[in-house]
C-alpha cells in the first residue's frame, strides 16, 4: 500500500463515496425553479448521510451534468467551488472532487477547495457516447505543480473510461502498465463499462499484477455483497450508485446501504489485522 493512502485517508483500503450533484446551472437538467439552494440542499444531504454511515472519504462529482462533455463550462466549476465552500465547515471526512470529464478543470477546483484528490480520464484516446476522448495529463499534471500541490492533491487515473472504448488493441494491462510508466498517477481506477456497473474481475487482477507499487481502486459496481472480493485484491473503492435508493445512481443516498457496506468493510479490515 503507497504511503499517501494511509496518510490521506487514516485506513487501509479505504471507502470513497461519491456524493453526486444534482444537474448544474447551464445544464439541460438543470431545475431553474428550484435554483442553486435545492442543489446544495442535496448535496448537504447526501454529505450528512454519508458521513453518519462511516464512509473513510467523499469525492464530489457533477454526474448528472448530462450529456457529458470534455470542457467544462465556467457556471459548472463555479457553481461547484461554490457549494464545496459552503459546506466545508461540515465535511469531517477527506474529500475529493471529479469533473465530468475535464481533468484539468477538476485539479483546479481541487486547488480552490482544499481538497485532497481528483479522480478523472487523465490519458488514452477513446471512442465515446461523448466522441473522440482524448486524455489530458500533460496538461493536468503541469497544472498542478505550477499551483504548488504535487504534494497534496493525488491524482487517480481511471484507465478504462465508463461509457466508452480505447481506440487502439492493448490490453487494459498493457494500458495500465504503460499509464504507470509514463504519466505519474499516483492511483489507478479500473472501471467497468458504465456507472453502477462492475468491474471484470479479470481486469482488476491483471492490471494489479502489472503495475508494481502504484495503487489500484476499483471505480464502478461496488456493492456490499462484492466489497470483500474486489478488496482482497484492490487498494481501495469508490462507490456510488449501490448506496443510493433502490440502488438508481440520482437517487439520494440510503443510510441502510451505506452502512451495511461500511459494515462489511469494517469486519474485512478486522480480519486482516488479526
Amino acid at each position: 500500500m503507497a504511503q499517501w493512502i494511509q496518510s490521506t485517508f487514516g485506513t487501509q483500503k479505504p471507502v470513497i463515496a461519491m456524493v453526486h450533484f444534482p444537474a448544474l446551472p447551464g445544464t439541460p437538467l438543470y431545475d431553474k425553479s428550484a435554483g442553486m439552494s435545492h442543489v446544495l440542499d442535496s448535496v448537504r444531504r447526501d454529505l450528512e448521510t454519508l458521513q453518519e454511515s462511516g464512509v473513510d472519504a467523499v469525492m464530489f462529482c457533477n454526474e448528472n451534468d448530462r450529456p457529458y462533455q470534455f470542457t467544462a463550462d465556467d457556471s459548472t466549476i463555479a457553481a461547484m467551488a461554490t457549494v464545496i465552500g459552503r459546506l466545508q465547515p461540515e465535511i469531517a471526512v477527506p474529500y475529493g472532487v471529479d469533473i465530468l470529464w475535464d481533468p484539468v478543470a477538476a485539479v483546479a477546483l481541487a486547488h480552490a477547495v482544499g481538497a485532497q484528490f481528483v479522480r478523472e480520464v487523465f490519458t488514452g484516446l477513446y471512442e465515446s457516447d461523448m466522441g473522440v476522448w482524448n486524455g489530458r495529463a500533460a496538461e493536468a499534471l503541469r497544472l498542478r505543480t505550477n499551483l504548488g500541490e504535487t504534494e497534496r492533491i493525488k491524482l487517480l487515473f481511471n484507465v478504462s473510461a465508463e461509457f466508452a472504448s480505447p481506440i487502439g488493441h492493448r490490453t487494459i494491462a498493457d494500458i495500465a502498465q504503460s499509464v504507470a510508466f509514463s504519466s505519474l498517477p499516483d492511483a489507478l481506477c479500473v472501471s467497468g463499462p458504465m456507472t453502477g456497473r462492475p468491474v471484470d474481475p479479470e481486469d482488476l487482477e491483471s492490471v494489479r499484477q502489472r503495475v508494481g507499487g502504484v495503487p489500484v481502486f476499483v471505480n464502478t459496481g461496488v456493492r456490499a455483497d462484492n466489497v470483500n472480493k474486489y478488496l482482497s485484491v484492490a487498494d481501495g473503492v469508490i462507490v456510488g450508485t449501490s448506496l443510493k435508493f433502490d440502488g438508481k445512481t440520482f437517487n439520494a443516498v440510503d443510510l441502510d446501504r451505506a452502512r451495511m457496506l461500511m459494515k462489511t468493510v469494517q469486519e474485512l479490515r478486522i480480519q486482516l489485522t488479526t
